[in-house]
């Protein structure tokens, strides 16, 4: 079933859970604009997850969901809370939630991880997944190696449950693509960094905008912890030293607290600027509800057009 049906929402797309962006505030923001919102639970403590899911609660009466790295030391503890929450939506992030599955199902919680493989997505499946959300590796920040245009098909073919496609979507002839190639919904995170909502420092979005296509890296891929971002003077410095065999406690030199420091000081030289290719594509700052708008009338327009070829 589409996500927009099953949740009773506007859009059939769902906000990325960054991290140290995706804020209650902005979770809720996401959602009463029509889409479903999600608060980043990366880098938060148990009781600033907490916090935040108070704020949420506060700002908006429509559904709203919590992404959950599990590579977080307190995630056990978080996913009770989540439980104890019952929040609509959990989507989880950086390992196997299996063990939490059948607790946030019996708490009336729909659970979608991210997954990168359809092999690992086929056994979520079977621990209980409601929905995979396929990511490519066109998104920002953690990736996996298969294109989106590659994956979603492959994803849909294999497993009973519905597939929500993630990286590389930001305007409505990509939405038109995912669903074409059998995608239940869509969830992105890069378009929505130049919203006028997002929390992120001004010199982070203004980096965001007058990104070109090609300018954006992976980092870590040679160490198995692959990130894209922004290419600056970080990025280069870290991708020249990994090809020259530095080992991981020099290169975590460079990315420690890199990503605060790009969200709220604007650090744009050293700071970690995660973002997807689609950067390219962004040229303005504008409202969720425009963008969100813009997107799916898009997707409509599109579709209309191609019904007139011959």
């Amino acid at each position: 079933m589409r996500i927009d049906k099953k949740l009773g929402i506007r859009y059939p797309l769902i906000q990325g859970g960054m991290a140290n962006i995706a804020t209650g505030e902005f979770a809720a923001a996401v959602s009463n604009a029509g889409a479903l919102g999600l608060i980043g639970a990366g880098g938060m403590s148990v009781e600033q997850l907490e916090e935040q899911i108070a704020v949420c609660r506060k700002l908006t009466d429509k559904p709203f969901g919590v992404n959950l790295m599990l590579m977080n030391p307190q995630a056990p503890q978080m996913a009770e809370l989540l439980a104890e929450e019952k929040i609509a939506v959990i989507t989880t992030g950086a390992g196997n939630p299996a063990a939490y599955i059948p607790k946030w199902k019996e708490n009336g919680s729909l659970v979608m991880p991210v997954m990168t493989s359809t092999l690992i997505a086929k056994r979520l499946e079977a621990a209980g997944a409601d929905y995979i959300i396929a990511e490519g590796t066109e998104s920002g920040g953690h990736v996996g190696e298969m294109t989106t245009m590659a994956m979603i098909p492959q994803m849909v073919d294999a497993l009973n449950i519905p597939v929500i496609a993630a990286g590389g979507i930001a305007d409505g002839r990509q939405v038109l693509a995912a669903f074409a190639l059998g995608a239940s919904g869509v969830q992105v995170g890069t378009c929505l960094l130049a919203s006028k909502e997002c929390p992120i420092h001004e010199n982070y979005k203004d980096a965001v905008l007058k990104a070109k296509d090609n300018d954006t890296v992976v980092t870590g891929r040679i160490g198995g912890t692959p990130v894209r971002i922004l290419k600056n003077q970080m990025a280069r410095e870290y991708v020249k030293r990994e090809k020259e065999g530095a080992d991981k406690m020099e290169l975590e030199s460079y990315t420690l607290g890199s990503l605060r420091r790009a969200v709220f000081e604007g650090d744009i030289k050293t700071g970690s600027l995660m973002a997807g290719q689609v950067a390219g594509q962004l040229k303005e700052i504008r409202t969720l509800e425009e963008i969100f708008e813009d997107m799916f009338a898009g997707a409509r327009r599109t579709y209309e057009e191609l019904g007139t070829m011959k």
